[in-house]
């Protein structure tokens, strides 16, 4: 990833990693499942790559996506461990997109909130490696470079990796012209969830949906997966007309490339809700409850690669 530059290029430091600034982000966030962590490998790129003799650098893109992967690798072996003593279910912290993200259906599904969830069955290695070249298209000598592999190794690692997430790869992101459909069905859904009305819910519900929730522990939340309409419409009734005491309010939001909601509760973010969608109805619905993921839903980011 490094050799002689082309001579003439005037470009500083900062120009450069600007440029490539949302690409870093995306890869550090496909990484992690973390905006806050994707945020901080952002800014610590930025410190390493000041410190880079630029007339050494072949690759830009290249470079900086190996100071990204290896401060994102860090960052989630770190996460790996403090996860296993998590309450209840994890799921990767939501980010808001900016529109633009469903023009390419690549990185639209790649930060699916399903393929997330995928991606968080990879070990470390298998993540970075998949991200990196299936996602942006790195060869598996700049993937090698940037893990710190063998290029062998990283074919390995890349064929495992692709078969473990065609086995479980969520539906493609959906079409352009299907964004207004979806997005009137997730409206459906959560007029029909803040105001506790089962049979709307169950209207819109897949037979076989599953609901996760990730609260961390801090908020009413189902620990593990629950399954079935009856079950799911039940539950988010229960929850709404029992637990939440406070005014109600849903705002839409394209969240992780796909349409979404932020909720809240006195006008204080309570929930970001995000959805698999099949045939008409919702399959899976994501909810994050968790305070420490919501605080940056105010922010939509730019993503790239």
């Amino acid at each position: 990833m490094s050799g002689t530059s082309g001579s003439g290029s005037a470009e500083s430091a900062a120009a450069v990693f600007a440029e490539y600034r949302s690409l870093l982000f995306t890869v550090a966030y496909e990484i992690t499942g973390s905006v806050a962590d994707a945020e901080d490998v952002v800014q610590d790129s930025f410190l390493r790559w000041t410190g880079v003799d630029q007339s050494q650098v072949r690759s830009p893109r290249a470079y900086l996506a190996k100071i990204a992967t290896r401060e994102a690798l860090n960052k989630l072996r770190s996460a790996s461990r403090r996860r296993e003593e998590y309450v209840g279910s994890w799921l990767p912290e939501p980010v808001l997109t900016e529109p633009d993200v469903a023009d390419d259906l690549v990185l639209a599904e790649s930060v699916s909130m399903a393929m997330m969830v995928v991606l968080e069955t990879l070990t470390p290695d298998e993540r970075a490696v998949f991200v990196l070249g299936e996602v942006f298209g790195f060869s598996h000598a700049e993937i090698a470079e940037a893990i710190g592999k063998k290029v062998p190794a990283v074919r390995q690692i890349a064929s495992r990796a692709r078969s473990h997430v065609q086995a479980r790869r969520p539906a493609p992101a959906a079409a352009v012209d299907h964004r207004e459909a979806d997005s009137q069905l997730v409206d459906r859904f959560m007029l029909a969830a803040t105001t506790g009305n089962l049979q709307a819910l169950m209207d819109v519900l897949a037979p076989d949906v599953v609901l996760l929730t990730d609260a961390g522990g801090q908020k009413s939340a189902a620990l593990r997966p629950i399954n079935g309409a009856d079950k799911v419409g039940r539950f988010l009734v229960a929850v709404i007309t029992e637990k939440i005491a406070g005014t109600l309010r849903a705002e839409p939001a394209l969240v992780n490339s796909a349409p979404g909601s932020v909720v809240y509760i006195d006008d204080v973010a309570d929930t970001i809700g995000t959805f698999d969608l099949v045939d008409g109805r919702i399959s899976t619905i994501y909810l994050v409850r968790n305070p420490n993921k919501l605080a940056g839903h105010g922010t939509r980011r730019r993503l790239g690669r």
